[in-house]
C-alpha cells in the first residue's frame, strides 16, 4: 500500500503561495499540486503571473506567503533535478559559439560528447551538422530544441519551460509539443509548461492551472478548459477559436 500512496503524491505542492513587488500584489493565496511524471501547463491571459508563479516556484524570486515543496523537499534542495529554458535566453545571438560549445556550458565538469550528442538526438536534432552550427544561424524552432537539450544535459526529473513555443509556426509549436510528450512519456520527467495555445494544451498536457493572479482553476483538461472556466479566466468574450490558428 506504502508504494501506491507514493505513486500517487504530488511533485510540487503550492500552498498559500503570494508573491508582490513594491507593495503591489502579483499572485494572491495560491494552492495548487503538480502530479509526478505527467505534463501540467500553466495559462492564463497577460499579464496574469504565469512567469512570476513559475520563478517563485524555482526560487527565482522570493515569495511573501506560503510554501512550495517538491519531492517533499524544500525547492533549493531539488536543484540538481531541475531543468529549465526561460521564456528568453539572454546569450547575444550574433555571439561565435556553437551549437556543442553551448551544451557544454551545461555540464558540469568534463564535457561528455557522447551525452551531447544523445541529448541533441532526443531532441530531434542531428548531432553532426547541428552540433557544429553557430547559434545565430538557427531558426527559432531549432533553437529551442537546442534549450531543451541544454535543460536535458542533467537528466532532470522535473523539466520547467517558460512559453517554449513562442515565436514559432504552426508546426513548430506542433512539434515541440510532441517532443515534450516523449520525454514525459520516455523519461519519466515531471513537466511544467507555460503556454498561452490552449488548442495545444488541451491535446498534449494531463493537467492545467488556470490563473489570473489569483487561482481560477486546477486539474485534468476536461474540467480546466471548460468554457465556464475560459470565461473566467479571459473575460466573456472569449472564443476558443481566437486562440487556435
Amino acid at each position: 500500500m506504502q508504494s501506491q500512496h507514493h505513486k500517487h503524491e504530488p511533485e510540487i505542492i503550492v500552498k498559500h503561495l503570494s508573491v508582490g513587488y513594491d507593495g503591489k500584489v502579483i499572485l494572491s493565496d495560491l494552492t495548487f499540486d503538480i502530479p509526478k511524471k505527467k505534463i501540467t501547463a500553466i495559462i492564463g491571459p497577460n499579464g496574469s503571473g504565469k512567469s512570476t508563479l513559475m520563478k517563485a516556484i524555482l526560487g527565482i524570486i522570493p515569495f511573501q506567503k506560503g510554501s512550495v515543496t517538491m519531492s517533499g523537499h524544500p525547492v533549493e534542495k531539488s536543484y540538481g533535478k531541475i531543468g529549465y529554458v526561460p521564456q528568453r535566453f539572454d546569450i547575444d545571438r550574433s555571439f561565435p559559439i556553437t551549437v556543442k560549445e553551448l551544451l557544454s556550458l551545461a555540464e558540469r565538469g568534463s564535457i561528455n560528447k557522447d551525452r551531447m550528442n544523445e541529448v541533441l538526438g532526443e531532441v530531434g536534432l542531428n548531432p553532426v551538422t547541428v552540433g557544429r552550427m553557430l547559434i545565430g544561424s538557427l531558426s527559432g524552432g531549432q533553437m529551442q530544441r537546442v534549450l531543451i537539450a541544454r535543460a536535458i544535459m542533467t537528466d532532470p526529473d522535473i523539466l520547467f519551460l517558460d512559453e517554449p513555443a513562442t515565436g514559432i509556426d504552426v508546426a513548430g509549436e506542433q512539434s515541440i509539443f510532441e517532443l515534450l510528450e516523449h520525454l514525459q512519456s520516455d523519461h519519466d520527467t515531471t513537466i511544467v509548461m507555460i503556454s498561452h495555445e490552449v488548442n495545444l494544451v488541451e491535446k498534449h498536457v494531463d493537467n492545467v492551472i488556470c490563473l489570473n493572479r489569483g487561482l481560477v482553476c486546477a486539474g485534468p483538461p476536461a474540467k480546466a478548459l471548460s468554457d465556464k472556466v475560459m470565461k473566467q479566466l479571459y473575460g466573456q468574450h472569449y472564443d476558443r477559436h481566437d486562440h487556435d490558428h
